[in-house]
C-alpha cells in the first residue's frame, strides 16, 4: 500500500497535511492552496519524496494541456457562433416574413386606392359627357346650332381652291428677306402646352344661349326662292344608262384599236371598265360608283350640286358631309401645286378626292406691318377658312367650302410625297421640328419655311373644284386690279370717273356682273383683303352665271387699318344688289350682329378648338367695316337715283319691314 503525505503550501506560509486528508479529495475544493511537496510511501516502506514546486512542471505536459484548453475553447465558441449564427438567420427569416406580410397589406390597399379612384373618375367623366349631350331646354336655349363640320377630329383643315389661270400675268415685285413674319402663338409653344390635343383642351370653344346663326338662317333674306333649275343650269351631270351604253361601245371600239391605252377620265367613271380599271390603283378604294346618288363620295356630290347661280346650296347636308371628309381622310400623296407665288400642296385621298393645302406660316392675329405691301405678306390659313364662313354669311355661297385640320408633316406629308422637287427641301430645324419650303416665287427659303411643332402643323384645306377638263373656267382680269408696283397707280385710282368706262365694256354693259363684282368688293373690303386681282367663272354658263371667290390668303392682315379703296367698285358705281343690302342692314342689327355670328359660325371648325380662328379685335373690325359699307351706299343714295339693282321683284311681299 502506498501511502502519501502532502505538503500545501498557502499564500501565507506552509502547513502539513495528512495522508487521510489528502486522500479524501479536500485539496480539489481549496483553490487557495497548492501542493508543494508529495511524499510516497510504497509498498516496502520506502518513502519518495517528489516535490512540485511552481514552475517546474514538464514543459511538454503543459504545451499539451494548454492546447487542449485552448481546442476546447475553440469548439465552445465555434458552437457558439453557430449557434449565433442560426439564431440570426432565425431572426432575419422572422423579420422577412414579417416585412413581406406588411408589404402585400400596404400594396393590397394602395391598389385598392387606386382602384377607387379610377371608378370615381370613370364616373365624373361619364356624368360630364352626359350633360353635355343633353339637349338645351327651351327656356334656355333655341333650336339645336347648325351641324358642326368635325369638332371631334381636330388634326385636320382644309384650303379653298384656286385656279392655275388665277394667277397675275404681270410678275409682282421682289419681297426682300428682310420682311421677316412675326412668331407663331404662344398657345403652339410646347413649353406651354405639350401638344396641339393639349391646346385643343385648352381653348375648347364654349358656347352657351340661343343660336343667332341659326336664327339668322331661318330668315327669309336666307331662303329666297329659285326658279327651278333647267337641265342646262347645272354644271355636270351624271349619265343616263343610255349614254353608258353608247359610251361602253365606244370604250370597246377604241380598246380594239388601241388595247394598251387604258387612260379613265372623271367624267366617265360611271363605265364599268372605267371603274374596274381605277380601282386597280395601289392604295386607293374600290370604286362603286352608280347612277344612285348614296354611292358617291361626298366631293363628287359636291361637285354635281354646282349650279348656275350658286357653288352649293347652304341647307345640302352634302356640305357637313364634306367638311367632315375633308378633316377626317387618309392623306394618300402630297405635292407641290403649281401657280401663285406661295407655297400650297395638293392632297389626294383614298376615294379620289382633293384638296388645296395652305399651311400655318404666322400667328393668327399677327397684324401686318403698316410698312409692308399687300403683296408682301404671308398668306394665312385661317383667313382662308374665315373667308368661306364670311362669305355663307353674306348669302354668296361663291367660296369653295374650307376646313381646318392639323396634319403631321413627316407621315402626311414627307412620307407620302412623290414631288422630288418637294421632298429635298425637308430638313429638321436647331429645335427638333421638321420644316421645309418647297420651291415657289416668294418666302420658299430655309430663310421662310414651313415648321412643324416638331411633327404637328396648323393648315386650311379647300374643296377643289372639278376638273378643268370636265368644267372649264375662264379666268378675268378684274378692272379694280391693284398696280402690285411700289411706285405706280392704277387707273382707277386716279381717275374718279373710271366706273363709266367700265360700264361701257362687256360684260359689264349688260346682265349683272357688275353688281357680282361689287359683291365681291363688299366681301373684300370687310376682310381687308387687297390681293383681288382676276376671278374666275365657269364657261359653260356663259356671262349669266356668279363670280367664283378664290385665293383669300392674305385677308384678315390689318385688323387696325380699314381700307377704303377696296370699297372703290360701290363707291365710284354707286349700285348693290338689293339682297346684299338688306342682308347686310339684317347683320348690323344688334340680335344679328356681324361680329358674334361669324364667331359662332367658326366655332364649328375643327381648329376653333385649338385657339379662335379670329381674335377679337379682327372681329371688332367686321363690325366697324360693315359701318363704312352702308355709310358709302347711303352717301350713294343721297347723290345718284338708281343705286339699287332690285334682284327680289318676285319676292318684295317678305321684306315690307326693310324698306330700301
Amino acid at each position: 500500500m502506498q501511502t502519501s503525505v502532502l505538503v500545501w503550501q498557502r499564500q501565507t506560509g506552509t502547513f502539513p497535511i495528512s495522508a487521510g486528508q489528502a486522500d479524501t479529495g479536500h485539496h480539489s475544493t481549496t483553490p487557495a492552496f497548492s501542493p508543494l511537496f508529495a511524499v510516497q510511501r510504497p509498498r516496502d516502506n520506502r518513502l519518495t519524496f517528489k516535490c512540485n514546486l511552481p514552475g517546474r512542471e514538464d514543459g511538454k505536459r503543459r504545451a499539451e494541456r494548454l492546447a487542449h484548453q485552448q481546442k476546447k475553447s475553440a469548439k465552445t465558441e465555434i458552437g457558439g457562433g453557430k449557434k449565433e449564427k442560426k439564431g440570426l438567420k432565425r431572426k432575419e427569416i422572422m423579420v422577412k416574413r414579417n416585412l413581406g406580410h406588411s408589404t402585400r397589406s400596404i400594396c393590397l390597399g394602395l391598389a385598392c386606392l387606386s382602384l377607387s379612384l379610377h371608378l370615381l373618375l370613370a364616373i365624373f367623366c361619364l356624368a360630364a359627357l352626359q350633360t353635355t349631350c343633353v339637349p338645351p331646354t327651351p327656356s334656355s336655349s333655341a333650336s339645336s346650332p347648325v351641324p358642326r363640320t368635325d369638332t371631334l377630329h381636330h388634326r385636320s383643315v382644309s384650303h379653298s381652291s384656286s385656279s392655275s389661270a388665277a394667277s397675275s400675268s404681270q410678275k409682282l415685285p421682289t419681297v426682300p428677306q428682310t420682311e421677316e413674319r412675326k412668331a407663331a402663338p404662344s398657345v403652339f409653344d410646347r413649353k406651354e402646352l405639350g401638344s396641339f390635343s393639349d391646346a385643343a383642351r385648352a381653348g375648347e370653344p364654349k358656347l352657351t344661349g340661343p343660336s343667332k346663326l341659326e336664327e339668322l338662317f331661318k330668315h327669309p333674306l336666307y331662303n329666297l326662292p329659285r326658279p327651278e333649275l333647267q337641265q342646262d343650269d347645272w354644271l355636270l351631270r351624271v349619265k343616263t344608262e343610255e349614254d353608258v351604253k353608247v359610251r361602253e361601245s365606244q370604250e370597246e371600239e377604241r380598246e380594239d384599236s388601241n388595247p394598251n391605252d387604258s387612260e379613265c377620265s372623271l367624267h366617265y367613271l360611271y363605265v364599268p371598265s372605267c371603274r374596274q380599271s381605277a380601282s386597280r390603283e395601289e392604295g386607293y378604294d374600290k370604286v362603286a360608283w352608280t347612277t344612285n346618288e348614296e354611292t358617291h363620295p361626298p366631293w363628287l356630290r359636291f361637285h354635281l350640286g354646282i349650279s348656275r347661280w350658286a357653288l352649293y346650296d347652304r341647307k345640302d347636308p352634302t356640305l357637313t358631309q364634306l367638311t367632315h371628309y375633308l378633316a377626317t381622310q387618309r392623306i394618300l400623296g402630297a405635292v407641290q401645286k403649281g401657280g401663285g407665288t406661295q407655297l400650297k400642296l395638293l392632297l389626294s385621298f383614298p376615294n379620289y378626292g382633293q384638296a388645296l393645302l395652305k399651311p400655318m406660316r404666322q400667328a393668327r392675329d399677327a397684324e401686318t406691318d403698316v410698312n409692308l405691301f399687300y403683296f408682301s405678306d404671308f398668306e394665312r390659313h385661317n383667313a382662308e377658312i374665315a373667308a368661306f364662313h364670311l362669305d355663307r354669311l353674306l348669302g354668296f355661297n361663291r367660296i369653295p367650302p374650307v376646313v381646318g385640320r392639323i396634319i403631321n408633316v413627316t407621315t402626311e406629308i414627307r412620307e407620302v410625297t412623290t414631288d422630288h422637287r418637294l421632298s429635298r427641301t425637308f430638313f429638321t430645324s436647331p429645335a427638333g421640328n421638321v420644316c421645309f419650303y418647297g420651291q415657289c416665287e416668294y418666302y420658299c427659303s430655309t430663310e421662310n419655311p414651313v415648321c412643324g411643332r416638331p411633327h404637328e402643323l396648323e393648315v386650311s384645306l379647300a374643296t377643289m373644284l372639278p376638273d378643268l377638263s370636265l368644267a372649264p373656267r375662264r379666268s378675268w382680269r378684274s378692272p379694280w386690279r391693284r398696280s402690285y408696283s411700289r411706285t405706280k397707280l392704277a387707273q382707277w385710282e386716279k381717275d374718279p370717273g373710271y366706273c363709266d368706262t367700265v360700264k361701257q365694256t362687256p360684260p359689264y354693259n349688260r346682265g349683272t356682273r357688275l353688281v357680282d363684282v361689287i359683291d365681291m368688293a363688299v366681301l373684300d373690303f370687310l376682310m381687308g383683303n387687297m390681293d383681288r386681282h382676276h376671278y374666275e367663272t365657269f364657261e359653260t354658263f356663259g356671262n349669266e352665271t356668279f363670280l367664283l371667290h378664290l385665293d383669300n390668303g392674305r385677308a384678315f392682315a390689318r385688323h387696325s387699318r380699314d381700307e377704303l379703296s377696296i370699297l372703290a367698285p360701290l363707291a365710284q358705281c354707286c349700285r348693290i344688289r338689293r339682297s346684299t343690302l338688306l342682308r347686310l342692314r339684317l347683320l348690323a342689327l344688334p340680335e344679328f350682329r356681324l361680329s358674334e355670328v361669324m364667331r359662332e359660325s367658326l366655332a364649328q371648325d375643327p381648329l376653333a378648338r385649338v385657339a379662335p380662328l379670329l381674335s377679337d379685335p379682327q372681329l371688332a373690325a367686321l363690325d366697324r367695316r360693315l359701318t363704312a359699307v352702308l355709310r358709302v351706299v347711303q352717301e350713294c343714295r343721297e347723290k345718284h337715283n338708281n343705286v339699287v339693282y332690285n334682284d327680289l321683284e318676285s319676292s318684295d311681299q317678305h321684306y315690307d319691314r326693310h324698306p330700301d
